[in-house]
């Protein structure tokens, strides 16, 4: 009977070959099969993983019972806001008819904005976001007139209406200097260098009392400005007041800090502690070009016969507003042939000044009239080649050449205001030379 044979295991079978195997072959083997022991126990099958991830987060669990890095796993997502910027002639009723909400909503929130009533003044390109709950009513109104300053609306239940909340972010400011020489105009150069159109007209303002900017710049002239940029959030969102200012014109240089009084009123001064404003503007409209100056031996351009042209003419759009050079008192508006519409206006005993040529005059005769009111705009009436104004300044009777009369100096700060005032002007007047740059030199 022939001997019976023992089964063989699967494992007792593998020892069996290998006795048949090189020893190279033997050591390679056995490191391919550690290899693969190792990845079964450290790396799940997927139904394992799948199983895994459902029990560590069950769909009934309580929030408060993990700890709180699986809270803000779990946590509500932002709201969906919808936004739709403001058109000309905007309301919070057509703007919310734009959302298709229901017109009920806009008494809601309106009601809620009865103390800073920031709705009623929405502005044209900013923009108005609502909100929606589940439900797909209005939850939240969102208004930003500003980049640093948001009207949030909350609704705080059906019956309760809404909420108001005032939210002002304070923007991190940094104090820069920019400097450059005029070569075309203060406009382009000023813009060249990174100046919004309000600071240029903020600067074109400050020095209005010493520069006539239409009249008398030069190329060569140079102007340097210490403001402060306004970063929120690492972004830009616009440049601050001109805290100090230098101006070159001519040879000869004009120097102007920004001073708040303790009424908050904000005025600037020469570092003497002298306004900078005075009782007369060099230059009664912005800066044009002009087509005339003071001349008492000028050939007319209509009759062609030397007359005196008593004044200066400004050429500008017809229609651009036309200035109160001073404080005073309307003694004559009218129309005459040679003048076309004009104004004449009394400023105290010694000074008169004239407009001429006007294409309407905003004033009576008897009004009294402040310091750059509109009185008026620049037109073609009477013997006028083109849209053009023709602006005298009389003393004791006398023309003066507007460019060049000395104006009435206005009154310095108080003696008892100097120490705050001169600590404050030097500080800015460092921060102007300290962080002044060579002018730039504008390319052609």
């Amino acid at each position: 009977m022939a001997p019976r044979k023992t089964p063989h295991s699967p494992v007792s079978a593998l020892i069996g070959a290998l006795h048949f195997l090189p020893k190279a072959h033997i050591a390679a083997a056995g490191l391919i099969a550690l290899a693969t022991a190792a990845l079964l126990v450290l790396v799940p099958s997927e139904r394992v993983e799948a199983k895994r991830t459902a029990l560590e987060i069950p769909l009934d669990i309580d929030p408060d019972a993990f700890s709180p890095h699986l809270v803000t796993a779990v946590a509500e997502d932002e709201p969906d806001w919808r936004e739709v910027q403001i058109r000309r002639g905007d309301t919070l009723a057509t703007v919310f008819r734009r959302l298709s909400l229901d017109p009920g909503d806009v008494h809601a929130v309106a009601v809620a904005d009865e103390d800073t009533k920031a709705l009623t003044r929405l502005q044209i390109g900013n923009t108005v976001a609502v909100a929606l709950d589940e439900a797909g009513s209005l939850s939240k109104v969102k208004y930003s007139p500003s980049p640093t300053e948001t009207y949030l609306y909350e609704s705080a239940g059906p019956e309760a209406g809404f909420t108001s909340h005032h939210l002002v972010a304070e923007p991190e400011r940094v104090p820069v200097v920019r400097a450059t020489n005029i070569r075309s105009s203060l406009f382009l150069d000023a813009e060249t260098i990174g100046l919004s159109h309000a600071q240029i007209m903020e600067l074109a303002g400050i020095f209005a009392w010493d520069i006539d900017f239409a009249l008398d710049l030069r190329e060569g002239d140079t102007f340097s400005v210490l403001y402060e940029e306004e970063f929120l959030d690492g972004q830009k969102i616009g440049n601050g007041d001109i805290l100090a200012a230098r101006f070159t014109n001519q040879g000869k240089t004009f120097v102007a800090v920004r001073f708040v009084e303790p009424d908050g009123t904000v005025g600037y001064y020469t570092p003497e502690g002298r306004p900078m404003r005075k009782a007369f503007l060099r230059a009664p409209l912005d800066f044009t070009r002009v087509s005339s100056n003071f001349n008492p031996r000028r050939l007319h351009p209509i009759f062609k016969t030397v007359r005196p042209h008593n004044g200066i003419d400004y050429s500008a759009p017809r229609g651009t507003p036309i200035y109160a050079a001073g404080n005073g008192k309307v003694v004559r508006s009218g129309y005459s042939g040679p003048n076309g519409n004009f104004v004449a206006i009394q400023h105290g005993g010694r000074y008169m000044t004239k407009y001429l040529h006007l294409d309407r005059r905003n004033v009576k005769a008897g009004e009294t009239v402040k310091q750059g009111e509109v009185i008026g705009t620049v037109g073609a009436t009477g013997y006028a080649t083109g849209p053009h104004l023709h602006y005298e300044f009389l003393v004791d009777g006398v023309h003066r050449d507007p460019k060049t009369v000395d104006l009435p100096k206005a009154e310095p700060i108080p003696a008892r205001r100097m120490a705050e005032f001169t600590k404050g002007s030097q500080a800015l007047l460092a921060q102007l030379d300290s962080l002044a740059v060579a002018p730039v030199a504008l390319r052609d």
